[in-house]
């Protein structure tokens, strides 16, 4: 969760057109629509913890393997924004991401919030401090969930709305991040269980919103099942190196996990 650069893709060239001999007859047909696809959003859009990162995207950190890059791939658009980065708030979102965006745009995809509400300092309280720490931190995130995020995800959806208004409008939750049980050297299950709870709250919130806005949501909390941290096949990071791609999906979560859920909205 817990920051533009375009990817144009090739365009299909129809027809003798490099010869100037590709004059349209009467009975031409007329040309496809042209599509436009603009990936916003936080880390988890990006792709940190993905690896692959291209280049130009500064601490942005985006991934040839995060499932806007890795769903391009497959339905290739006559244009590809890919303007998600690490760190990225709704505020951000607004104050720059959205300038990618126009009446030719078709499809729009965002996960955001998680960094609104503080997680990377609530997952930092909670791998540090004690399980009272913990659920004092995930209380705090998830009171400005409930109180303050609603309005902040309205105003992102109504701008993007305004400026893509052909657009279909993709919102993508987050995974929980733990499983529970026995974890060797991971954090509590009481830890872990607080924060599965927070992420189910943001998906909640984050889901209403979307639906009020008109968007689709694509919920991956069912595809991450059984992969999160301290699973026996995690398609998320623990604490790693580099320290920001902790708790953030691997290659596997983004191409199992972050793809099958926007393809079974958008296709």
């Amino acid at each position: 969760m817990p920051s533009l650069a375009r990817v144009a893709a090739p365009l299909a060239a129809a027809g003798l057109v490099l010869t100037g001999l590709a004059a349209p007859t009467a009975h031409s047909a007329p040309a496809a629509p042209t599509s436009s696809y603009a990936a916003l959003g936080d880390s988890y859009s990006s792709g940190v913890g993905a690896g692959d990162y291209l280049p130009g995207g500064g601490d942005c950190k985006r991934s040839a393997n995060a499932y806007p890059s890795l769903w391009h791939r497959t339905h290739p658009a006559a244009e590809f924004a890919f303007a998600a980065c690490s760190g990225a708030t709704t505020a951000q979102v607004l104050g720059g991401q959205t300038s990618v965006l126009n009446a030719d745009t078709t499809l729009v995809t965002i996960s955001v919030g998680g960094n609104d509400v503080g997680f990377a300092d609530t997952i930092r309280t909670c791998v540090l401090g004690t399980d009272r720490d913990c659920a004092d931190a995930v209380a705090t995130s998830t009171a400005y969930t409930r109180d303050r995020l609603p309005a902040d995800l309205d105003a992102t959806y109504a701008r993007i709305r305004l400026l893509a208004p052909r657009a279909r409008l993709v919102v993508l939750g987050y995974p929980r991040l733990f499983e529970l049980g026995g974890c060797l050297f991971g954090l509590s299950e009481a830890k872990r269980r607080v924060l599965d709870e927070a992420a189910d709250i943001l998906d909640a919130t984050t889901a209403g919103r979307a639906a009020a806005a008109g968007a689709d949501f694509a919920d991956v909390r069912d595809r991450f099942a059984g992969h999160g941290v301290c699973g026996a096949d995690e398609w998320l990071h623990g604490v790693t190196v580099p320290l920001d791609e902790s708790y953030h999906p691997t290659a596997t979560g983004q191409s199992k996990g972050y793809l099958p859920g926007l393809v079974a909205v958008a296709g």
